[in-house]
């Protein structure tokens, strides 16, 4: 893999890989190791002369850039002009061939959303309740209640589990609140993150803290206007204008 620049081919969760001479598509092999291969890596991503000699069309989606070694490698997305590609490699099997090169790999780790949940708690008085936090994307920035969901986690529980850490209290979110889904990719990284907001009104009046010592340092009540401009997540000030 000599280039600095391929293309990521993605249909139904199908990849387009080729072997070191740029034929392909290739299918990855379960269990098979690097050390298995003659000519360095054995599988890798297409380059566009590559995927033009297989006469495919294709129209650009997006591009991030990975470091492997001493080089920054280009990656560009891209949308296949073609039926469902059956003999294409699956990209869950991927990650079980060590013959495929670190790029490819680390493609279809970009390729998975990151999922986030979080949660607008309004008082009575129409105040946002938010968090200023002590580590993580947003240390020293005032934030939303929430963070990552788990695994095999609703949004909804993922929300009030947040906010049961961070902030010691509970909250109750079900299918009549509410919410706003929002999408968006701030780096060359490429990493995409979905992040959904919930809005939940309680009272304040003999509301009791109990904040988590390592996360966050301090919560504050806002009203609208002040809670967009003091939010420094882009998710955060979004779904406060939409949702209030």
């Amino acid at each position: 893999m000599t280039s600095n620049s391929y293309i990521y081919l993605e249909h139904d969760g199908k990849i387009l890989l080729v072997d070191s001479q740029g034929v392909g598509p290739q299918i990855p092999i379960q269990g098979r190791t690097r050390s298995n291969s003659i000519d360095g890596w054995m599988l890798r991503l297409p380059s566009e002369s590559e995927i033009k000699s297989m006469g495919i069309n294709w129209k650009k989606k997006g591009e991030f850039f990975i470091k492997h070694q001493k080089l920054t490698i280009k990656v560009t997305k891209g949308i296949p002009e073609i039926e469902w590609p059956h003999n294409w490699a699956w990209k869950d099997n991927i990650i079980s061939d060590s013959a495929v090169h670190p790029v490819a790999r680390e493609s279809v780790y970009r390729s998975i959303h990151r999922l986030v949940s979080k949660v607008i708690i309004k008082n009575e008085n129409e105040e946002i309740l938010m968090a200023k936090v002590k580590r993580g994307h947003f240390t020293g920035s005032w934030t939303l209640p929430g963070g990552y969901i788990d695994h095999d986690e609703h949004p909804r529980l993922g929300a009030a589990r947040e906010t049961l850490e961070e902030l010691g209290i509970q909250i109750d979110i079900n299918e009549s609140n509410s919410s706003i889904v929002s999408q968006k990719i701030f780096s060359e990284e490429g990493i995409s993150f979905v992040s959904f907001t919930y809005l939940v009104t309680i009272s304040s009046r003999n509301l009791k803290f109990k904040l988590k010592e390592d996360e966050i340092e301090s919560v504050k009540w806002f009203e609208k206007r002040e809670a967009v401009n003091s939010a420094t997540s882009w998710f955060d000030s979004e779904a406060i204008k939409n949702l209030i």
